[in-house]
């Protein structure tokens, strides 16, 4: 399923585009300082903050000097790590926490408890943190998936349409499942958020892609590499976004995260091997950015 997207981006016809975006600035040092790298280098062509992170006023404050690169907002509402977490902006006395006073560990538990109002408000606020820190911010997503209702199929779309479309800002949702599946419920499902998303008037992607999101144990960083070239290899036309999460594997983020280090330090790695590089290039992939997408929703919402 293929929209008129690229077309209207301006790309020939039949072109590959892909966005390579890294989710998960701000999250910690580990993240920022690989982020960073592959941004300055042009090995990744976006990326999304976590703006409730601690290590987020880096990210931030490095955004806020670089508006020619596309940094994003990555919606949070939940906080996944067992000795790592981060709480709402909007506090601790609403229904986005758990017991503890964090966000949930889990989507379900957002799905099952959070509500619309609650949700508005935080998103609201942590698009608002992005902006007032100077980023000139190029598009949102979203961490986890958790306002696309995937678990119960109580979602909190609306919310996310209603600020994009606000503030002139594309959002990370596929109309399509192809090559990830062929689940004609969940199909049907973005089928209809895709209807809603154009309704609001913003842009969204032909697919989003990545690759499994934990290496397996005994697997080689080659393997990864080899894994990851056949993703590229596989990208039909249309515009596809493939996201990683590219960060140092140091002591820090093997403190603060309980799985995947080692993959995400193989991420970042991989984003600059000449044999990734190589692949790009034989198969004649467009790399675009999220400011494209931006641009263009803007141009047609005048």
């Amino acid at each position: 399923m293929i929209s008129d997207l690229a077309d209207r981006l301006g790309l020939p016809p039949g072109a590959r585009g892909v966005i390579i975006n890294a989710d998960d600035f701000g999250m910690c040092h580990a993240a920022n300082t690989a982020i960073m790298q592959l941004l300055d280098a042009g090995r990744i062509d976006s990326t999304t903050v976590m703006v409730p992170c601690a290590w987020a006023p880096e990210a931030l404050a490095f955004a806020a000097t670089r508006t020619d690169l596309d940094v994003g907002v990555h919606l949070v509402l939940t906080s996944e790590w067992t000795d790592y977490r981060w709480r709402p902006l909007t506090g601790t006395g609403t229904s986005l926490v758990d017991a503890a006073g964090y966000f949930p560990a889990g989507v379900l538990e957002v799905e099952e408890h959070a509500s619309s109002d609650d949700v508005a408000a935080e998103i609201t606020a942590q698009l608002q943190a992005a902006l007032d820190a100077g980023v000139d911010v190029t598009h949102l997503d979203n961490h986890m998936g958790s306002v696309y209702g995937l678990l119960t199929g109580r979602d909190f779309l609306r919310p996310v349409f209603e600020l994009a479309a606000r503030h002139g800002l594309p959002f990370r949702l596929p109309r399509s499942m192809e090559g990830t599946g062929d689940d004609a419920a969940l199909q049907e499902k973005l089928t209809a958020a895709a209807a809603a998303a154009d309704a609001f008037g913003v842009e969204i992607i032909d697919r989003l892609w990545s690759h499994p999101f934990e290496a397996a144990p005994d697997e080689s960083y080659e393997q990864v590499r080899d894994g990851f070239i056949a993703l590229l290899r596989a990208v039909p036309a249309g515009v596809t976004e493939i996201y990683l999460h590219p960060m140092v594997d140091d002591d820090e983020l093997r403190a603060a995260v309980d799985y995947a280090a080692v993959k995400r330090g193989h991420e970042l790695r991989l984003l600059s091997d000449a044999a990734v590089l190589q692949a790009i290039a034989d198969e004649g992939l467009v790399r675009l950015g999220w400011r494209d997408l931006r641009d263009l929703q803007r141009r047609e919402s005048v």
